[in-house]
């Protein structure tokens, strides 16, 4: 299997200074990570590498931003953001190790922090990678849906950025701070906290060129169909190079996804498309939910037929 990223340095060689320093008498929360350093910066958040120092590891430290921080609705939001993630114990999603506060109250979780390209940086590069090695990528996504929504969780923002390919061969599923809780008698309250309306504009959280028409409605019956519409939407990028989407404006984007407005990826590839392959994203991104494939487990199926 080709790699899309080397090891190299980031991996640090295991030493007895590490495992065999003394752990602490007294546990102190307050000093137990070190060495911060800033790697990506969210819409509400902050996501850093830092050294676990009672484990001797590096893990990823997410906090919110500084004007969230307070904000007892974001920290609600980031608390189930964290548990969602920590409850989902999947291959392809993240593992989650803490969850606590920091001293000023602040809620704070780590999870492993695994490095690696997004799958937006490969599609930057969509010429140096084979077609089956990324519908490979496709269909690892499609498995942490499957368990997701098995487990009652609708991710809410599958996008190329929200999934990360390792150096050994390992698909992520990232950042769960959309995610819908189902069966949707739970689920109204979060949508009615959560979710403005299309007329809020660029107030609408995620990325339009990868939403369904019912999230983009705000539609309160959404389900785990609207992630199907979004991996659809991700893999059409994979075979035409593009989104089925794209226009000038966020309004022109939404008007062309509520009316179906999409053409094969076909019409935009650089290089043929299968035809299977090319019927089952346009099976996944049908308007109407009921028309699409109707789990994440039967896309695996079709892409691992052969085309």
């Amino acid at each position: 299997m080709t790699r899309f990223a080397a090891a190299g340095d980031d991996y640090p060689v295991v030493s007895l200074a590490d495992t065999d320093r003394p752990l602490p008498r007294r546990i102190d929360p307050a000093t137990r990570y070190a060495y911060f350093k800033t790697i990506a910066r969210g819409g509400r958040s902050i996501i850093q590498s830092c050294k676990d120092l009672h484990l001797m590891r590096v893990v990823c430290y997410k906090c919110l931003k500084a004007e969230f921080a307070d904000d007892e609705a974001e920290q609600r939001r980031f608390v189930r953001e964290a548990r969602v993630s920590a409850l989902l114990q999947h291959p392809n999603t993240v593992p989650t190790y803490e969850l606590a506060r920091d001293l000023k109250g602040r809620p704070y979780f780590t999870m492993k922090l695994v490095h690696g390209y997004t799958l937006r940086e490969i599609l930057n590069y969509r010429d140096r990678y084979d077609l089956s090695r990324l519908v490979e990528v496709v269909i690892q996504v499609a498995h942490a849906l499957a368990y997701a929504h098995d487990h009652g969780v609708a991710h809410r923002d599958i996008k190329p950025e929200n999934v990360l390919v390792g150096p050994f061969g390992e698909v992520l599923v990232l950042d769960w701070g959309l995610a819908k809780i189902l069966p949707q008698a739970e689920a109204e309250t979060v949508v009615q906290e959560d979710a403005p309306t299309v007329a809020g504009g660029s107030d609408l959280q995620g990325t339009v060129s990868y939403m369904s028409p019912e999230h983009l409605r705000q539609d309160p019956a959404l389900d785990h169909r609207t992630d199907i519409y979004s991996l659809g939407a991700v893999l059409y990028e994979v075979l035409a190079g593009r989104p089925p989407v794209a226009g000038d404006s966020f309004d022109e984007i939404i008007a062309q996804t509520l009316r179906a407005d999409i053409a094969p990826p076909s019409s935009h590839a650089a290089t043929p498309v299968p035809s299977r392959l090319e019927e089952v994203c346009l099976r996944c991104l049908r308007v109407d939910p009921a028309q699409r494939i109707d789990s994440a487990s039967e896309v695996i199926r079709e892409l691992q037929e052969e085309w």
